[in-house]
């Protein structure tokens, strides 16, 4: 194979024509007709034992030249771009096929590349950092949350109040009709959860075990399912049992309990010096992605577009893969959302723009700072990864790939010229740290006949943060190696 006509386009394009010899392209064709014979009938023959030449008298000689092509362009492309030392990204596009007379054949690429990058201030960056003050009412919060998680439930002869839990039977009609999804026994309704549609909750408290009577609703106008949105229902509700969340004293038998400290004292000191750490994590997270944020928009670079699509696409699928861990997926979540995957892909562009001037930064970076990782450095990133994931380092290897993690490792040096350098300010005082929305949390799937008036839940917000490092799998496909994230990030 030759590689010529060579040319740098806008938008950090790169156009060239390979070259592939006879002999190459009669290969290929070859094959083609191996491939294709059989779905091809000729009169006089058996399907699939037709001569090649004979098939080309009938339709022509470049009857199998497309899918010779086809064939040849994948490592035409590779060939290219080694030879020319390219950094292509996204899938480049063949704009010209030709076969001359000699039987060479021609292919013309375009493609996108990393683009050239020119740096603008990267240390001594200034960014506003949150100032950490945890108060006593966040550590009596903290508390209250640990009580709670300690607490045990217990039934109490006595009328149900909100934030008790009412084992109930319950039928729902409208109209005198019953309704699919308006029955169940057993089940156990916290009050004031605004699990049930408004109004069924508040009419329970006051019921005591044994008590029946009927309850009367009116499904919103908004309600999932369309059959009952504004409907008149009435639920006719018996209380089986009442039981109250009963939580322990807050005092040195607690402390005891849930730590290792002998006094209440002591473990307070301790859940504060936890919320401080946890607050000083997220400021400092936070501050260190705004000054990434604001060296990479000092940098200047002809942006290809299939840089963003490319991140886009992977954004899509770290939102796949988080939901999945959390018993959900993307077609459901962007149910909940009333959106399709277009809409939704295409919100996630300003983050993915992002994330690119972030990587284009924190390369060129590396790279004008001679950053080098060493090998023992990058066995202690397989080590560690290994440690985290419950595999051995040979099983890492055989997932990650050496370049890979050489890589991150880089990328993270680079970042942390920036982190080091930087310089905190004050921030505004109606500033508030922008906060990416996680995708969904696990939610129990409902089957639609458990409860009658529970309205979906909603969907969190637009933006999900990026995944974190996952487990590499133990056997991974060739040029399918698991990502490891290079996104740096406060941890």
């Amino acid at each position: 194979m030759i590689v010529k006509n060579v040319e740098k386009k806008e938008k950090s394009t790169v156009s060239f024509d390979v070259v592939c010899d006879a002999a190459e392209f009669e290969k290929a064709v070859n094959g083609a007709y191996l491939k294709n014979k059989g779905k091809i009938f000729v009169q006089g023959f058996r399907k699939g034992k037709a001569p090649r030449m004979v098939i080309e008298g009938m339709y022509g000689k470049d009857v199998f030249y497309d899918d010779a092509a086809d064939d040849l362009a994948p490592a035409a492309f590779r060939f290219a771009v080694e030879q020319e030392h390219l950094r292509a990204v996204g899938n480049p596009a063949v704009k010209a096929v030709d076969v001359s007379d000699d039987k060479e054949l021609t292919l013309s690429f375009v493609t996108a590349v990393w683009p050239e990058v020119t740096l603008g201030q990267y240390k001594g960056v200034e960014a506003p950092k949150a100032k950490v003050e945890i108060g006593d009412e966040q550590v009596a919060g903290e508390l209250e949350k640990i009580r709670r998680r300690n607490s045990r439930i217990v039934t109490v002869e006595r009328p149900a109040k909100l934030e008790d839990t009412a084992v109930i039977d319950y039928e729902g009609s409208v109209d005198g009709v019953p309704f699919d999804g308006g029955k169940a026994e057993g089940h156990n309704l916290v009050l004031g959860s605004g699990s049930f549609i408004p109004g069924f909750e508040d009419q329970v408290v006051g019921m005591s075990a044994g008590e029946e009577k009927d309850i009367d609703v009116t499904f919103p106008e908004d309600y999932h399912e369309k059959s009952l949105a504004g409907k008149a229902a009435v639920f006719h509700v018996k209380c089986n049992e009442v039981k109250e969340n009963q939580m322990p004293d807050l005092d040195d038998e607690f402390a005891k309990d849930v730590s290792e400290f002998d006094t209440l004292d002591e473990y307070r000191a301790s859940v504060r010096e936890k919320l401080e750490k946890a607050a000083e994590d997220e400021a400092t997270s936070a501050y260190q992605s705004a000054l990434l944020e604001k060296a990479g928009d000092a940098i200047t670079a002809d942006i290809p577009e299939a840089m963003v699509e490319e991140q886009m696409d992977n954004m899509m699928r770290e939102y796949d893969q988080n939901l999945q861990m959390n018993g959900l997926n993307l077609e459901l979540y962007l149910k909940y959302l009333g959106q399709d995957a277009k809409t939704f892909r295409e919100q996630t562009r300003p983050t993915a723009e992002r994330r690119v001037r972030t990587d284009l930064l924190l390369d060129k970076v590396a790279e004008a700072e001679n950053i080098e990782v060493s090998d023992e450095e990058i066995d202690a990133e397989y080590e560690k990864l290994a440690g985290q994931y419950g595999m051995t380092a040979e099983q890492v290897k055989q997932a990650l790939a050496k370049d890979v993690i050489a890589g991150d490792v880089k990328t993270r040096k680079a970042a942390q010229i920036i982190f080091d350098s930087g310089v905190p300010t004050e921030p505004a005082a109606e500033e508030a740290p922008a906060e990416e929305a996680k995708p969904a949390k696990k939610r129990a799937t409902r089957k639609k006949a458990e409860k009658p008036a529970e309205e979906a839940e909603e969907a969190p917000a637009e933006e999900a943060k990026p995944a974190k490092k996952r487990a590499p799998r133990k056997t991974a496909k060739k040029d399918e190696a698991p990502e490891t994230e290079t996104e740096p990030k406060a941890e």
